[in-house]
Formats: C-alpha cells, structure tokens, sequence
C-alpha cells in the first residue's frame, strides 16, 4: 500500500482551452479526491496536441502520485488521448475484447448499427488496465508507471462520475493508505479581506501546523476556510470547531453562516422562524435581489413579490415614494431608497422590505454620485435603516454587490428586530 496523497487533474480539448465549454469535471474530481484523503496540487488543461499532452503527463509525473486526465476518448480524429498514452508508455493499440463486447451490447440495445469508428473504441494501449464504462462507449484506462498511476476518463461528465464513483476512487482507496482531509468554512460578509486578515492575525499565526487557512473572496463576501489534516476524523473535526470558537469573538458580527450556507438560505431560515416575511422594491438591481431569496426552494412561505421601479413615475405612482424627494434628492439618494422600502412594505403586506436605488453603470454618473453610488434601505413596521454603498465600474458587478448588500441588511435587521 503507497503511502502518499498527491494528484493533478489534466483535461484534454481544444473547446475548453477556446472556452466554448466550462471545465466542471476538475471541480468535482477535487472534491471527491480530496474526500477520500487525496491532495489535488494542480489542474492543466490542455489542447487536442500530442506533444503538449506528453509534456503535461512528464511535468505531472514529477509532482503527483495520482494523475486523472479527462477528454479526448471519442471515435473521431480529434481524440487522441490513446494514441498519446502508447507513445507515452511505449506501446500500442489493440482491440481489447471486454470493451469491444461491452460497446456491442450497448449499440444492440439502443438499435443502433456499429461503424468503424465505434469499433475503434474497443482499442486500447495493450499494457493499460480496461476499466469498464457501462455509461457510454469511451472506456477507461489505468496505468502506473515508475510508481505513478494515471487514469483516463471520459470528457463527458455524468460518464467521468460514473466511472470515478464506481470504479477508481473504490480502487485508489485501497491503494493509497491517506489522511484525512477535513474542511469547515465560516462564511462572512460586510469586511474587505484585507480588513479581515488583519483583525483574525494573531488567530491565523497561532493556528496548529496541521490546519491551514484560506481567504475565497466573492462579491462583498468572504469564505475563511480551515482545512485540517489527520488521522482521526472526530478528533480533525473537534480541534477545527474549536478554531472556529476562537475566532468568532473577533469577527461574529460579520458571520452568517458556515460551511455550504449562502446568504438567502440564512435569510430563509430567519424569516420561517420567526413567522415574518419580506418584499423588495428594486431600481438598479432589476429584479436581482428578488431571483436571490426566489432561488430558495420553499421561499414562497415568506417571500411576497416585488416591484421593479426602474422609472421615476413607478417609483411614484407605484411605491408612493413623493414627488417632492424625488424633486429635492434624487433617485438615488437616502430619501428615495427609505421611502421605497416603505412603499414596498405598506403595498405588499410584508414584516420587511427592502430597496436598491444606484447608478449601476457603465454610464450615468455625475462627479457628484459616480457611478457605483447605491443606497440601499430596509422597513420594519418601526424603523427604517438604510446604508451607502460606494462600488465600481462595473455593472454586474455593481448588481451582484448590491444584492448581496442588500441581503445582508436584510440578515442583520431581521436580528436586530429579534433582539429587541
């Protein structure tokens, strides 16, 4: 039994490297090698190039005891991952009879008639170990070479699953004797990462040799991930929860919530527990905040609609937000946003309602409110809070941002009205 844990993962086509397909396969091959106690340490992706494939599965070699490469299996021309692995492995193609019987079978019952190209699936390297894809026609392979294993996959996902759920990672856990890998995020919002590397520091230089730490920024958001390693699963997951005890004093007012939790599922939950719900009244954002909380299932219980007031006159005739505000402040202004989310609570019938009034972008700003200038509000039956935001350049990503603001206001009323 091989006593490491390190794998690459390399895709072969042209289409991803022109990005005219997204690679998913190397995420959900992380996740499941990392699951089993396998250290991802790279991912390449490469073109339909034999010489470019041979130099990736040399570099790879010297780095990985593990090497996955997916793609480049089909009957056509393009595909010339076999023929690569026999110049690389110092041999040659034969039709190999399991395989050959398999893709008959599968032809058969589907009706189909065999070409040529069919039957050249069936050949494989001859020192390569058959792995067999009753998914599809494109068969599996596994080599080992001066103590490294490669496998090869299919392109096409739910095959690559398949094959990797029921053949390899049953086989590479009884190869390799490896530790555990354990992971717990705490996700926050509301701090620049920056900000957040300097207020937890004295936490992160102290932390134990055998977790690490990771900062994964994303839109006004960001996931602090421990991963820790070991050889005693309850024991890794006790000393990262107690990290996270640790760290929370710190940053428990930019928390909310851990792991797979996303901002509108927290929310989600708040507003079924404490019997509320909520509306949205949008200007710059169109309708993206309402697709945030919709995106839950189950959101009817407490989400009851929204009204996208793109126009002054909606915003009046709609939202009620008064002529003279508009007259004296603006669209977007403090003013403007507050009596939104007023209009929209009153109209809606809801406990809370929230509102985003900006300039978005690329254009529309004046050196007064530049673009990127958004006010957000949110109502209560009592009060009204409302924030300032001063964002980008960017139209999405000024739309996301204030979404997620937006959102998080939302979170953090909806504590303050349960605290008081």
């Amino acid at each position: 039994m091989i006593s490491s844990s390190k794998a690459e993962i390399i895709t072969i086509g042209d289409e991803i490297l022109f990005g005219q397909i997204t690679d998913t396969n190397t995420q959900w091959i992380g996740t499941q090698l990392t699951d089993i106690g396998i250290r991802p340490v790279r991912k390449t992706s490469v073109g339909d190039n034999k010489q470019d494939i041979l130099s990736a599965f040399a570099e790879a070699s010297q780095r990985a005891d593990v090497i996955i490469v997916t793609g480049g299996l089909g009957p056509t021309r393009d595909d010339i991952t076999k023929h690569t692995f026999c110049e690389y492995f110092g041999t040659e193609l034969e039709i190999n009879q399991e395989a050959l019987t398999l893709i008959t079978e599968f032809f058969a019952k589907r009706g189909r008639a065999m070409t040529e190209l069919n039957i050249q699936q069936a050949a494989l390297p001859k020192n390569c170990t058959y792995i067999p894809n009753l998914w599809g026609t494109a068969p599996g392979m596994w080599f080992e070479k001066d103590e490294v294993i490669y496998v090869s996959l299919p392109g096409v996902p739910y095959e690559m699953k398949s094959l990797m759920e029921f053949e390899i990672l049953p086989r590479l856990k009884k190869r390799f004797f490896t530790q555990i890998i354990q992971h717990k995020s705490i996700r926050t919002i509301g701090i620049g990462e920056s900000f957040l590397a300097e207020t937890i520091a004295s936490w992160e230089d102290a932390l134990p040799p055998h977790i690490k730490l990771a900062y994964l920024p994303h839109f006004g958001q960001v996931r602090l991930r421990l991963t820790g390693t070991g050889t005693d699963q309850d024991l890794l997951e006790k000393q990262l929860q107690e990290q996270v005890d640790l760290v929370l004093p710190l940053i428990g007012q930019h928390v909310f919530g851990y792991d797979q939790d996303e901002l509108e599922t927290v929310i989600g939950s708040l507003l079924v527990n404490n019997n509320a719900t909520v509306g949205t009244a949008e200007s710059c954002t169109g309708g993206f905040v309402a697709n945030q909380i919709t995106s839950v299932p189950g959101s009817s219980r407490y989400y009851e609609g929204s009204v996208v007031s793109y126009s002054n006159e909606v915003k009046m005739n709609v939202l009620g937000v008064s002529g003279e505000t508009l007259e004296a402040f603006g669209a977007v202004s403090e003013q403007t946003a507050k009596e939104m989310a007023e209009g929209a609570r009153k109209l809606l019938n809801t406990t809370f309602a929230i509102s985003t009034t900006g300039i978005a972008g690329p254009d529309g700003g004046t050196a007064e409110k530049p673009v990127g200038t958004v006010w957000i509000a949110c109502a209560t039956p009592d009060t009204t809070y409302t924030q300032l935001l001063s964002l980008r350049n960017n139209r999405k990503i000024n739309i996301e941002l204030t979404s997620s603001y937006a959102l998080n206001l939302l979170r953090k009323t909806i504590l303050k009205t349960i605290l008081l």
